[in-house]
């Protein structure tokens, strides 16, 4: 068990540090790289669901991140950085992200969340408090663009929230609080 727990410690750290934007990349090249990530994550995720365009183009604004999450048995960890488009102003915010969770899982997986705030409130909330509370269960095993993961939807509180899975075998039913906050270096 010891073995188990220092191995996963281990791929945590790794694959976190790997979904950092990188360390020593200037501010203006790391905000590039986040909108590299969005510009692709949106692509795929206008395949997928075509109508989401027209709902981001009349929403307040929207949020894309890249997440990598690790489910040992019982925790479940992850962590990633995005930018937070505010559709009235032009604005964007560059945020980070981190996950913690209690429930049953096993896998490892990155993914990318776009959240669409319906209401300038819900925007204005998210930027200022970042919090997120909620239970997540689902299944991914993809790799290198094969293999199979459904594109999840949820809607609460004047916001959709879309989840594309990149790659990853994961299974897991978790319980899982998740704090976004500004990234000061990059804002």
């Amino acid at each position: 068990m010891k073995k188990l727990l220092l191995l996963s410690m281990l791929v945590i750290s790794v694959l976190l540090t790997g979904c950092a934007t990188t360390g020593s990349a200037s501010p203006g090249e790391k905000r590039a790289l986040v909108q590299s990530m969005k510009s692709n994550t949106l692509t795929a995720l206008y395949e997928k669901k075509p109508d989401v365009k027209t709902q981001i183009a009349n929403s307040a604004g929207y949020a894309v991140f890249d997440n990598a999450n690790v489910n040992v048995i019982l925790a479940s960890f992850g962590g990633g950085y995005g930018v937070v488009k505010n559709n009235l102003t032009g604005k964007s915010t560059y945020m980070n992200m981190g996950e913690a969770g209690l429930g049953l899982g096993l896998g490892v997986k990155d993914f990318n969340i776009v959240m669409v705030f319906h209401d300038q409130a819900a925007l204005n909330r998210f930027i200022k408090h970042g919090w997120a509370f909620g239970g997540n269960a689902d299944a991914a095993a993809k790799y290198q663009g094969k293999g199979g993961a459904l594109v999840a939807e949820a809607i609460a509180d004047q916001v959709t929230v879309y989840s594309l899975t990149e790659s990853g075998l994961a299974l897991q039913a978790v319980l899982k609080g998740t704090k976004f906050w500004v990234d000061s270096e990059l804002n």
